[in-house]
């Protein structure tokens, strides 16, 4: 099939501080988030003036793409838009229309599947189409790339590199410890077919990172940056009361890998290099956190590729995984809903 342009498409995040409250409704709308939950996220936000590193990091990746896609020849303009906050996809896909652009693909900053993590993305797309009119482009999102080399690769380097900054005397009592974003367990659960694949997917990824960075070391997959109602059962343990489990069994160092997310934004500074570090101090143990992808030139070539699998007449044939996890190019319409919208 012909494509003609391909969308970055992405959360979004607050670039000055009287955006921060907008920007946090726009996130929470209709999920009945508390208030006062809404106020401490904020307060996370202003602890860095305000402003997110998620927007610069998808420039810098937008920047990164189109110069990989220039240096290997593959003439299709990139856009970017996001979900919560400016630019909106909305607008970006009006400016597509404009452009004369007709048929593009998006690669989503997210991973893995599940009902926020790809689901939603795929509503966004079709509000967004919505918005702008029938004259809007067919927007075809790309696979997910939970196991992809360009992935996980890279997420291996990272730890291994965050390895080398611990005393390798306490290598008996070191631990890996993989995180992602918890969900309701009602979206972990989520309907469909292939629905319920969130914690598989994310559970493959620990392994393989495991694998390839530290087979020596016991590792284990937690949560972070939970939000929502205090009733609404979400996926457990957070981090923090697992370093705590950690340490009161003899641990003494570990190295905190965000294999969740693909760039070290807000969620990954203030949960896991705020919260997570000093929950660390204060138990004695040594921690460092391991880097996420970012512009590391085997995940941008990951965007080319996964681009290629659509385009070309042999793409089936390049596709690169590492895992044993079933794959599938496109989601049906029914797949995961969650089971009980929290």
């Amino acid at each position: 099939m012909a494509y003609d342009a391909v969308v970055l498409l992405s959360f979004g995040g607050p670039e000055r501080p009287e955006d921060v409250v907008p920007f946090l409704q726009n996130v929470t709308r209709g999920r009945g988030v508390p208030p006062e939950r809404l106020a401490e996220v904020a307060e996370h936000y202003q602890h860095f003036g305000g402003v997110s590193p998620i927007n610069q990091q998808c420039r810098d990746l937008l920047a990164a793409i189109r110069a990989d896609f220039a240096a290997h020849g593959l003439d299709l303009p990139v856009y970017w838009g996001n979900r919560n906050w400016t630019p909106m996809l909305a607008d970006t896909v009006a400016q597509m229309r404009d452009d004369g652009v007709r048929r593009a693909l998006a690669f989503v900053t997210s991973a893995y599947g599940g009902y926020s993590s790809c689901r939603q993305y795929q509503e966004d797309i079709v509000a967004a189409r919505a918005a702008v009119g029938p004259d809007a482009p067919v927007i075809d999102k790309l696979r997910q790339f939970w196991d992809h080399p360009g992935f996980v690769e890279p997420h291996a380097d990272a730890v291994r590199a965050a390895l080398a900054q611990l005393d390798p005397a306490r290598r008996d009592s070191t631990r890996l410890v993989f995180t992602a974003h918890s969900v309701p367990t009602s979206m972990a659960a989520s309907a469909g077919p292939h629905g319920g694949r969130y914690e598989a997917q994310l559970h493959e990824t620990a392994r393989l990172v495991a694998a390839a960075a530290a087979p020596d070391l016991p590792y284990d997959l937690v949560w972070q940056s939970r939000s929502g109602p205090p009733h609404v059962p979400w996926l457990e343990p957070d981090v923090n009361d697992h370093l705590a489990a950690l340490a009161g069994a003899g641990t003494t160092a570990v190295v905190v890998s965000p294999i969740g997310f693909v760039s070290d934004h807000l969620e990954v500074v203030w949960d896991l290099d705020t919260e997570a570090l000093e929950t660390a101090k204060q138990l004695g143990l040594d921690f460092v956190r391991a880097g996420t992808p970012g512009t590391d030139p085997r995940f941008v070539a990951m965007v080319r590729e996964l681009v290629r699998e659509r385009t070309d007449p042999d793409g089936a044939t390049l596709r690169r995984r590492l895992g044993e996890l079933p794959m599938w190019d496109t989601c049906p319409t029914v797949c995961c809903v969650p089971a009980r919208r929290p």
